[in-house]
């Protein structure tokens, strides 16, 4: 029990080294499982396969359960499409490509060389979503949507086909080719099936019963895992299951939402913790040397061929922005369901087997520390990065009894907030009280708001992220405000094709006949807040006023050799 605690207090202090460095934080857990194992100075000595595959199972379902409750429909819909062709073809191709290379460089048949491909095929749902968030990165809307879905829902295709060949490969398979297409497409309807109707019933129950406070969190968390056992049963993908089942979730009212998502933060985080701990310990790193080089090339070959063919031909007809298909081949992060997947050949004995976990366990490896560590560099590099940074503030969010829509929002109102120069609540917030000094004031008493109020409103649950940047700090705002807004003070619904003509701005045609507000809520992850900004050329437009969670005043200003022609 002493070293369990530690090990878990091990964790927790690895993410603070992580957040000081800028390292992945996926990387510190299996480094520090590595560390833990026979070959580090934990000396432990680990090989069991078959509790491995059991806890990343587990861990998994409940990885991608969060990642379908951090989904939003109205957010992804224009996405959805080309992220199932990803999620599907995507994965078939880039594990056919990178058996090429396998092929050659391991001097695997190709059947077994096609095993390896599928292992390392998959875009890891946790890495992508671990990254993306934990790391405050914010990317436009389709791209962000995008990466999502698809990491969300190209497990399954991954796992089937490890499976499958792993099965033919072991001289088990039934059917040959169809008998695999047969698996997989029976897998995708029962999974999908299974899902919505799992996910329904988990809201239908939160909603009806009358649980003591506490509880309704781990109902949601049993539900889903009992979900994704009952589709594994029936041979569906309980991984496609149970992330469809965190969509549905997320997009119907629910009863104690906020509880929800703060005991699946920790599970999440306790998930990925265990999962890569594990797989730490089953790697042994000596026995990584003989293979290393030609696993590297592997690995190389990957990140520059495989994965971005393979996203180039499925996004082909969407009409992507290059930037957009750029980033997306380049975060193509292979995390710990590539070495997970690598146990399915050593549970079932196959020559080769730890060859298949080694070169998967170096592959996942570079692709953290290459793609993982430039994740936000290349995302701002190629421009498909919202330049947005995460509010600085507390809140307080509870459920109203007797229904199911609105919750109630508190806020300690800090110092230069937007919310005391002016800025306007969203629509359908009420105020219901203000706590001034130790008096309780209501709506009709307390006046204007004041630096070091409480207040309190009910909101709709999806008026929180808005109303979060109307309460921030806002000492950085109020420096950067002389400087950022521009002198230019235009309308949210002004024309782009006007804007360009009248000041010479290079315009792609696509968006000429676009407003500004249309083009902030189209690039944005999430409605657009006041500060967001977007560049055309040497100008810079910055969102000055939001009115009805619409774009309703912009500023504009000029940069470098421009802002002083202007000017003059």
């Amino acid at each position: 029990m002493l070293g369990f605690a530690l090990l878990i207090l091990a964790g927790i202090a690895s993410s603070l080294l992580a957040r000081r460095f800028g390292t992945p934080l996926l990387l510190v857990f299996l480094l520090l499982g590595v560390a833990l194992g026979v070959d580090g100075p934990g000396g432990i000595r680990y090989s069991d396969t078959r509790f491995t595959y059991l806890i990343g199972s587990l861990s998994l379902a409940v990885i991608l359960f969060d990642g379908g409750l951090r989904t939003r429909a109205a957010q992804v819909r224009g996405s959805v499409a080309p992220a199932l062709v990803l999620a599907s073809a995507g994965v078939v191709l880039t594990a056919a490509l990178t058996a090429l290379a396998a092929h050659w460089l391991l001097a695997l048949s190709p059947l077994q060389a096609l095993l390896l491909g599928a292992i390392v095929s998959s875009t890891d749902a946790a890495a992508v979503f671990f990254l993306l968030r934990a790391g405050g990165l914010h990317l436009e809307r389709r791209t962000g949507a995008t990466l999502e879905v698809e990491s969300g829902s190209n497990d399954p295709v991954a796992v089937f086909l490890t499976i499958a060949l792993t099965t033919w490969l072991s001289g088990d398979m039934q059917g040959g080719i169809g008998g695999i297409a047969l698996h997989i497409l029976w897998g995708a309807v029962a999974g999908v099936a299974m899902g919505y109707g799992g996910g329904r019933a988990i809201v239908a129950v939160l909603n009806r019963l009358d649980l003591p406070a506490g509880l309704h969190p781990w109902l949601t968390l049993a539900g889903a895992l009992a979900l994704f056992a009952s589709t594994g049963l029936i041979g569906g993908s309980g991984y496609l299951a149970v992330y469809l089942a965190g969509i549905v979730v997320a997009n119907r009212p629910l009863r104690a939402r906020n509880q929800v998502l703060s005991l699946q933060d920790a599970m999440t985080w306790f998930a990925q913790l265990t999962m890569f701990l594990l797989l730490g310990l089953l790697s042994a790193p000596h026995a990584l040397l003989p293979i290393l080089w030609p696993a590297l090339g592997v690995a190389a070959f990957l990140m520059l061929v495989a994965r971005p063919l393979a996203v180039v031909l499925c996004l082909l007809p969407f009409r992507y922005r290059p930037a957009e298909v750029a980033f997306i081949s380049w975060t193509g992060l292979r995390g710990a369901v590539g070495i997970f997947l690598a146990s399915i050949p050593l549970l079932a004995g196959l020559p080769n087997a730890w060859l298949y976990f080694n070169v998967a366990f170096v592959v996942v490896l570079t692709s953290l520390l290459v793609q993982g560590w430039s994740l936000a560099r290349v995302a701002h590099w190629l421009g498909v990065a919202v330049p947005r940074a995460d509010p600085n503030t507390r809140r307080i969010q509870l459920d109203l009894p007797g229904q199911l829509e609105y919750d109630m929002i508190g806020y300690r109102i800090a110092p230069g907030s937007a919310v005391l120069r002016g800025a306007q609540l969203p629509g359908r917030v009420r105020l219901a009280m203000v706590v001034r000094g130790g008096q309780v004031l209501l709506p009709d008493e307390c006046g204007a708001f004041a630096a070091h109020d409480y207040a309190y409103f009910v909101a709709p649950g999806g008026q929180v992220p808005r109303l979060d940047w109307l309460f921030a700090d806002g000492r950085d705002a109020r420096e950067a405000e002389q400087d950022t807004f521009g002198s230019f003070i235009l309308p949210g619904d002004v024309p782009l094709g006007e804007l360009a003509d009248f000041y010479g701005l290079p315009l792609p045609a696509r968006i000429a006949r676009a407003t500004a507000a249309q083009l902030f809520d189209e690039r944005f992850d999430a409605q657009p807040q006041v500060g967001d900004r977007l560049a055309i050329g040497r100008a810079v437009l910055v969102v000055r006023e939001v009115r009805d969670d619409r774009v309703a005043r912009i500023g504009l200003k000029f940069t470098g050799v421009g802002e002083r022609w202007i000017s003059g």
